[in-house]
């Protein structure tokens, strides 16, 4: 009876975390949308930069002040040579997400940031020349097919938007491939990945902000009918940002790999619905299929990756032998990264 209450207590915490991980992934997206479109604050420089703002005050409380979380030491030496390199492509790719939210659907948007695990093993494979079983490649099929099809059917089709989605989706390929090396040695969770590399980006973002929007923010201030309020709501979508990244640290501690990877994919349906639901963007029938079939691929693709990582040492990968050494080298284990302040 021990070990039943137990299980049931324990699909009960993974359901809870799981339900709080949604619930301020899609709040955070609607807000930023809702700022660049009903706010009219059409300047994603300086929502990111307060993002980046809230969640440094936000670390620093739970780790410094709070005391919920231990502090990982890092080298001050390393904090310039590895952390510094890691903010910056973390930075561009905050950025690049609120600027292609600020130009296209969040539905399109998600949809083509599902793009992340083909130009994650393309870019593996073509810089790093590491080796993938033909079932990754294989997996990746209808992620691109899906993109495809969202994007030549979308109805509110931006190009400016749509490129910036889509470096965004190599700006987070790169992230996660970058920290495989930089940050070896290193177990960051996501609180201290904010401790650190939120400060670095906000003196990255801070100046660019100040001079390509600083104008701008002073007119929408005085011709906002309302400017404390819509500041407050933008500050707001600040906080949630930093709970989303804490509300990232519990579901993974309480979810398997498997359930992560599903929860995710399921997360960005129901982005995009309630997304609909609140901006009633046009989402023609063939859309929808695209975007259904890459979020099936994305499900196949991590299904596929947790089977593979489950393989024994001595089970074979591919009926063919690796030519070169550098086929022997691992995919990277990022089976539960998630991605966004």
């Amino acid at each position: 009876m021990e070990e039943g209450r137990f299980l049931q207590w324990g699909v009960f915490r993974s359901l809870l975390a799981i339900l709080q991980w949604w619930g301020f992934n899609v709040t955070v997206i609607i807000m930023n949308k809702w700022i660049f479109q009903k706010l009219d604050f059409k300047f994603p420089l300086s929502v990111s930069c307060v993002h980046f703002i809230c969640s440094s005050i936000g670390a620093y409380l739970v780790i410094k002040v709070l005391k919920l979380k231990p502090l990982i030491a890092v080298d001050p030496e390393d904090r310039w040579k590895r952390i510094f390199p890691m903010s910056f492509v973390f930075c561009i790719n905050i950025v690049l997400g609120n600027v292609s939210l600020r130009y296209i659907p969040v539905s399109f948007m998600q949809t083509i940031k599902s793009f992340t695990p083909a130009t994650t093993v393309f870019l593996q494979w073509l810089v790093w020349r590491k080796y993938f079983d033909r079932r990754i490649w294989a997996s990746l099929v209808p992620i691109v097919g899906g993109i495809l099809l969202t994007s030549v059917t979308e109805l509110s089709f931006n190009m400016f938007g749509f490129c910036a989605a889509l470096f965004g989706c190599l700006a987070t390929s790169t992230k996660t491939i970058l920290a495989e090396s930089l940050l070896h040695g290193y177990k960051f969770d996501s609180i201290n990945t904010v401790y650190y590399m939120a400060p670095f980006a906000t003196m990255i973002l801070a100046v660019p902000a100040l001079l390509l929007e600083g104008n701008g923010v002073t007119d929408w201030f005085h011709a906002h009918p309302a400017p404390w309020a819509a500041l407050i709501i933008i500050f707001s979508s600040g906080v949630l940002a930093f709970c989303l990244n804490f509300s990232i640290f519990y579901v993974i501690h309480s979810t398997t790999a498997v359930t992560f990877n599903v929860a995710g994919n399921l997360k960005v349906a129901v982005a995009v619905l309630i997304s609909w639901l609140i901006f009633r963007n046009p989402i023609s029938g063939l859309n929808a299929v695209g975007c259904g079939i890459t979020l099936l691929g994305c499900t196949f693709y991590g299904y596929v990756r947790h089977m593979l990582s489950q393989q024994t040492p001595g089970t074979p990968r591919t009926p063919r032998t690796p030519r070169k050494k550098m086929e022997l080298l691992p995919l990277v284990n990022n089976e539960k990264l998630d991605d966004k302040v």
